[in-house]
């Protein structure tokens, strides 16, 4: 069981990144500093250009320096940080560093801690590291504290006026190497648009992604409560929204709670996962996962290298594995829950055809059969009701966070 979530930690400062990103590079290999002087390498160029990923002139000398001396005394943590300092820093958007260098925005900045958590999480939260995500509940970016009095101000002043929390509350769950912001894609959010026409408030997990999704599964168990308990208005209606292994996430506390006998999985109404892996992600094993999932995030795309690296929260989802125990390829099954009603969206890159490739490559990562639950074994299938179900065609797995045609069931669904 992890340890209950912080209900108000305070957001990743400038000095605590460094902290971290020294604790990092002190357990780095020379393979690791390399890549971090790629990303360097990446920042320092043009946004949306393709960046070098050797520095040059005295920041390559630097890195030189460093791979000369990790043999030795493990790293030269001074001189790498004092080469990152300006991008680790969170300043205000378009904001300038040291000797007018750009600096990172704190949005393209957390798609990089997100990143770094999904690949090696598991090993940040172990050794303590700054950079690891503690599990927050968020809107705008801003941590929510579980208190009342306290809940009803932070929504306040994250909400934009004249808005206030309503009787309607979603919980909209990331997935792996990403964060609550990404859910904002190409102009859209699932979460906006169904407050706009559903009236819903939504709310954002922020989690470390790395971490085993049972582990991941027992903290939320534990915070979603503390929410519930402190809303500001009665609750009408709860619903949960995970994409990809935001989905396995939310299944995993809704059945560790049911089995601890905790009553609020009994006040939450629905839950709908997209592209969600409930049999697994074969194609993770080929590093795909990684290299689009980082992707997605431009100044993260040097991390793609990690991508033979698997954390606990990779390889639950390469099985689609909800609790505890040896990661297998035939994990303990666990059923949908009877309450909430279930919910699953799949897509696929290809045509609406049927053919047999086209169900196996799904929408890239995740095939068809299991983000509809179906499996060989009839008694591990998951039984999402056909009016409960929706296969989408020519979109791939980041394009369920920004197409219409993905908000239209979720509109049906939740009206």
């Amino acid at each position: 069981m992890s340890p209950a979530p912080r209900e108000n930690p305070q957001p990743p400062s400038g000095v605590t990144d460094l902290r971290g990103a020294s604790r990092l590079a002190t357990d780095a290999t020379l393979g690791l500093t390399a890549l971090v002087e790629a990303m360097h390498a990446r920042i320092a160029s043009l946004p949306g250009l393709q960046g070098p990923e050797q520095t040059r002139g005295i920041t390559g000398l630097v890195y030189k320096s460093i791979r000369g001396v990790t043999r030795l005394v493990g790293g030269s943590v001074d001189g790498l940080l004092g080469v990152l300092t300006p991008w680790l820093k969170t300043p205000l958007s378009g904001a300038a560093g040291p000797a007018g260098a750009a600096t990172l925005p704190s949005r393209e900045r957390e798609a990089i801690v997100a990143a770094l958590n999904g690949v090696l999480g598991d090993h940040l939260a172990a050794t303590a590291n700054p950079l690891a995500t503690p599990m927050t509940l968020r809107h705008a970016g801003r941590a929510l504290t579980l208190e009342p009095t306290a809940l009803t101000e932070s929504l306040q002043a994250a909400l934009p006026p004249p808005t206030l929390a309503s009787g309607r509350l979603l919980v909209l769950l990331h997935g792996l190497c990403m964060n609550d912001l990404q859910w904002q894609r190409e102009g859209h959010d699932h979460g906006a648009s169904l407050a706009a026409a559903l009236g819903y408030t939504p709310v954002y997990l922020h989690y470390n992604s790395g971490l085993a999704v049972h582990a991941n599964g027992a903290a939320f168990a534990q915070l979603l409560p503390q929410l519930l308990a402190a809303w500001p208005q009665p609750l009408q209606r709860v619903a949960l929204l995970g994409h990809s292994m935001g989905g396995l996430v939310a299944r995993s506390a809704l059945h560790q709670a049911t089995v601890a006998g905790q009553v609020w999985p009994q006040h939450v109404h629905d839950l709908i996962c997209l592209g969600t892996p409930h049999h697994g992600a074969p194609l993770e094993r080929a590093g795909h996962w990684v290299d689009l999932l980082l992707g997605a995030a431009p100044y993260a795309a040097p991390l793609a290298r990690l991508g033979r690296v698997r954390s606990a929260g990779i390889t639950s989802l390469r099985h689609g594995q909800l609790l505890p125990g040896p990661a297998t390829a035939q994990p303990v099954h666990v059923p949908l829950p009877v309450q909430p009603r279930c919910y699953a969206v799949a897509a696929s890159t290809g045509p609406a055809s049927g053919a047999l490739k086209g169900r196996q490559t799904g929408d890239g990562l995740v095939p068809l059969d299991s983000a509809l639950g179906r499996h060989k074994d009839p008694a591990r299938t998951l039984h999402f009701e056909p009016d409960r179900q929706v296969q989408l065609h020519g979109l791939n797995h980041l394009q369920l966070l920004s197409r219409p045609e993905v908000l239209e069931p979720l509109l049906r669904w939740l009206r």
